[in-house]
């Protein structure tokens, strides 16, 4: 098997994949612009990329290619769509990284309190200015807001209650078992809306993916929610905040700013760049490296080996291209005995009927005598199809039950 490496990983790392007898090769230097013909004239079944984007172009350009890996948490930089309709997998290693961007997110927060930036400037200019720069508030008992409670916020959570600020989140509905207890443990406010969530905090933190939701989510309205002098830290993703807005906020309301990642930031890892809002004196910022540490690299070299591993031996995990719940509005079970051609039978009996199965899965029982395959259909199939499938012999039973979740189901009630 072939995996592309399109960005650095440690070779220690990739060794024991090399060992297995698969070749590996890493090629930093491949762009979105190079990438699609280095698929083409090496076609890989397995694609690795931290920043480099993967377009349509690239995802059809190797006809092998059946796994792409985001070395890292977000996935904005591959094209999912295109990666779906060609039935390649698209996985992520979440998580990693969460230490090394709330690690920073407090950084930003104690270099804006404290003024480390603009003193430093003086430094560099031979200025002694210890008049202006005492004059910090301090962040001990003061409210920082966490918009995407993710793993980054708990992170980030955790160390605002080591210095002594309390913390709150926005409640939602559907969050899990795991999720509630951690909140609980980490002593997290919730609030019923994002007005109170903003205009109650002194620190507002973001830790949202970029999806249409979130771009520009903060604008106008969301700042004008927030206190007048409250900070807000950004080391999600640049489009996440209305530039124009936040400027505005800052002229107007003093509002101040951490800024790990910017709108229209550059591409590449140097580059000349000018941006007004990075020139903003209530801006402290950084280049896009919240999940830049040895300690944050090291862990998601090692969760992206991990999810080829995976792969290799036929399990594809952290998939985020996949239907999260059955699609189908009527559920087939068939049991049957765990013979060659048994669900064969039953599938040609299904495309005669012109049904097409959206999502299945067979189990095994014990002694793997017998199986029970489980197939979600878009349509009901008829009592003849029924009786048919039941009147096999290698069949025990047939049933048909209803998935209340599915969309735009033509099921109806069987009589």
């Amino acid at each position: 098997m072939r995996i592309l490496c399109a960005d650095a990983l440690p070779n220690d790392l990739l060794e024991p994949l090399r060992q297995l007898g698969h070749e590996v090769s890493v090629d930093a230097e491949l762009s979105a612009d190079t990438l699609p013909a280095a698929l083409a004239d090496h076609p890989a079944d397995v694609l690795v990329v931290r920043s480099t984007k993967v377009t349509s172009d690239a995802i059809t350009a190797s006809n092998r290619l059946g796994l792409i890996v985001r070395a890292g948490a977000g996935t904005d930089n591959i094209d999912k769509a295109a990666a779906s309709e060609h039935g390649i997998y698209v996985s992520n290693v979440p998580g990693q990284n969460a230490i090394a961007v709330a690690e920073l997110a407090m950084g930003l927060l104690l270099a804006i309190d404290r003024h480390i930036p603009a003193g430093m400037a003086d430094f560099a200019n031979g200025k002694w200015n210890k008049a202006t720069y005492s004059k910090a508030d301090g962040i001990h008992g003061k409210t920082l807001a966490i918009v995407g409670l993710g793993e980054i916020g708990f992170a980030l959570a955790e160390r605002a209650a080591a210095f002594g600020m309390t913390v709150t989140a926005l409640a939602k509905a559907g969050r899990s078992q795991r999720s509630l207890e951690r909140i609980e443990q980490r002593g997290i406010t919730l609030v019923d809306t994002l007005e109170e969530l903003l205009s109650g905090a002194d620190v507002v933190s973001l830790h949202v993916p970029k999806s249409p939701e979130t771009t520009g989510m903060v604008d106008a309205e969301f700042l004008a929610a927030m206190a007048d002098d409250a900070i807000l830290l950004n080391t999600a993703r640049g489009d996440v905040v209305d530039a124009e807005a936040l400027v505005t906020a800052m002229d107007e309301r003093g509002i101040r700013a951490g800024l790990d990642v910017w709108p229209g930031e550059p591409g590449a890892s140097t580059a000349d760049w000018e941006s007004a809002l990075a020139r903003h004196p209530n801006v402290v910022g950084t280049h896009h490296v919240g999940a830049s540490t040895a300690q944050a690299q090291a862990a998601v070299a090692a969760g992206t080996v991990g999810v080829i591993s995976e792969y290799l031996t036929g399990h594809v995990i952290n998939c985020v291209n996949l239907e999260s719940e059955p699609s189908g509005g009527v559920v087939l079970t068939v049991r049957h005995l765990d013979k060659v051609g048994v669900l064969a039978k039953v599938f040609a009996s299904l495309r005669s009927a012109g049904l097409n199965v959206q999502q299945m899965e067979n189990q095994l029982f014990t002694g793997s005598v017998a199986a029970v395959a489980s197939m979600y259909l878009k349509s009901e199939p008829s009592p003849e199809l029924l009786e048919q499938l039941e009147g096999d012999g290698d069949i025990l039973a047939v049933s048909l039950s209803h998935n209340p979740g599915a969309q735009n189901s033509n099921a109806g009630p069987r009589s």
